[in-house]
């Protein structure tokens, strides 16, 4: 029911504008949501029921505000079922989300996973697990505070400002991204002067939520602590749609989707 709960969602066009509303900037209130639109506020309020519904839209409460995110996980999902085996050249254009709110300072994603909380920790924190969906591994005890030693493609990341801020197992997860390194700017084919430029943003911070529900588990991943014009922040808005849709097909089925 998930892919046909998109579908539904994506199948009427005053909820094709809100997301692109919230494709061009995130994290919007209702009100901000309403206005300029030739709707009531009682069918924005509708669209976006159904949006949720579909994981398409997922929100968070800032003191008495509820602020709405797109998420771009389940558009993920449908193109990696439906679209790249038979359209491949340019199915990338349309689902890849490369032009997804590259000036949003922080990224939401969210996916259902038909797995346990312990399960998906282990997805999260063991090595030969990560490395399976997402070809890094993360080398640390996992205590708030400890050093996270980073084996990204081969390339090893010992960066001390890497470290995990929150550790509750089976609950939340959240610790500092690495920087960039000429040998792993190397191994992606990357020139000296752009790995020097990624290399000089700030740190920022990833956090993972996993919430028992019906069938599963809810993974919201934040992204967040970029600066305005991040190219960091570019990247992961893409990157992480990939690994956690792999992430959750690797739980599911026991194979990772292909690289």
């Amino acid at each position: 029911m998930e892919m046909d709960d998109v579908f539904k969602a994506l199948a009427d066009a005053s909820r094709r504008s809100l997301l692109d509303r919230l494709h061009a900037r995130s994290g919007q209130t209702l009100n901000e949501l309403c206005e300029g639109l030739a709707m009531t506020r009682q069918a924005v309020t509708k669209h976006l029921g159904i949006l949720e519904e579909a994981n398409l839209v997922t929100t968070f409460r800032q003191g008495r505000e509820k602020l709405h995110y797109l998420n771009p996980v389940p558009i993920r999902l449908v193109h990696d079922r439906w679209v790249s085996k038979y359209t491949e050249p340019w199915a990338a254009g349309l689902a890849g989300l490369k032009h997804e709110l590259e000036d949003q300072m922080e990224k939401v994603f969210e996916i259902y996973i038909r797995t346990t909380p312990e399960r998906l920790w282990q997805g999260l924190t063991d090595p030969a697990f990560t490395r399976q969906y997402w070809q890094t591994e993360l080398h640390t005890d996992w205590a708030k505070g400890s050093p996270v030693t980073w084996n990204n493609h081969g390339v090893l990341i010992s960066d001390p400002g890497s470290v995990v801020l929150e550790s509750d197992p089976y609950r939340r997860l959240s610790y500092t991204w690495h920087t960039m390194t000429p040998e792993l700017a190397e191994k992606f084919g990357w020139d000296q002067e752009f790995a020097a430029k990624l290399a000089g943003e700030p740190r920022s911070k990833v956090t993972f939520d996993i919430e028992p529900v019906t069938q599963g588990v809810k993974l919201t991943v934040i992204h967040d602590g970029f600066e305005p014009g991040s190219t960091v922040v570019q990247m992961v808005s893409v990157g992480w749609p990939d690994v956690i849709s792999s992430l959750k097909t690797l739980l599911e089925t026991g194979e990772p989707l292909p690289a």
